[in-house]
């Protein structure tokens, strides 16, 4: 393995790392909003809702992200949105997909807490919305937090599938190295290394997290 013809290529790699993560940030925090809105709407039952927001949640779980990226990016430009750029047609792709997955979660850690306590809330005179901040969240979240962290994780790793839509991420990037020196096992390796790096500590915290909740 040539270590140096690599090293003279890093600056590809280290491009590739901070899209990746500039994506995965971005598509975290717009798949957590929408997963909670879904989620915690799926919850409420809201009548006429219920049934779109089913079918939103079943179509993009039941469908692979990869022809999820493909279908928004060049179907964009199909019916003539020439300005979906690479890096929106991959935030878009992850935001709706990694968002039906956070709904369910969401929903779950909602549905989890017992009926009990709401119906408590409400001999109390609490209002919904505050029986939902006060009452009900804090007690889902511990439902919810570490399953919507390894979900985080996952989408950090399907970020790599923005490259068939060509954006410079990590994995694409990767390919770029690979034709310039010739040592695919190499980059390969190095690229898998700097997802371990971004995936590890937060696997880390969602253990920790699993062991709060079950003590």
């Amino acid at each position: 393995m040539n270590w140096s013809s690599l090293l003279a290529s890093h600056g590809l790699l280290l491009s590739g790392l901070v899209k990746t993560i500039y994506l995965s940030v971005l598509a975290i925090i717009a798949s957590t909003v929408l997963g909670a809105f879904v989620g915690f709407l799926r919850a409420a039952r809201v009548p006429g809702l219920s049934l779109i927001l089913r079918l939103y949640v079943e179509f993009f779980r039941g469908s692979p992200l990869l022809v999820q990226l493909l279908f928004i990016y060049f179907g964009a430009a199909y019916i003539g949105l020439s300005g979906i750029t690479t890096f929106i047609g991959a935030l878009v792709g992850l935001t709706l997909y990694e968002g039906a997955i956070a709904s369910e979660i969401f929903r779950a850690g909602v549905e989890a807490v017992p009926r009990a306590q709401r119906e408590a809330a409400k001999v109390l005179g609490l209002g919904r919305w505050t029986t939902s901040v006060h009452v009900v969240l804090p007690q889902a979240l511990k439902v919810i937090l570490p399953g919507l962290i390894g979900q985080e994780i996952s989408l950090v790793k399907d970020t790599s599938l923005a490259a068939v839509i060509g954006f410079p991420e990590l994995v694409n990037q990767s390919q770029a190295v690979i034709s310039n020196i010739n040592q695919p096992m190499l980059v390969l390796l190095a690229a898998g290394v700097l997802y371990f790096i971004i995936c590890y500590p937060m696997s880390i915290g969602a253990r920790i997290l699993e062991k709060r909740r079950a003590s």
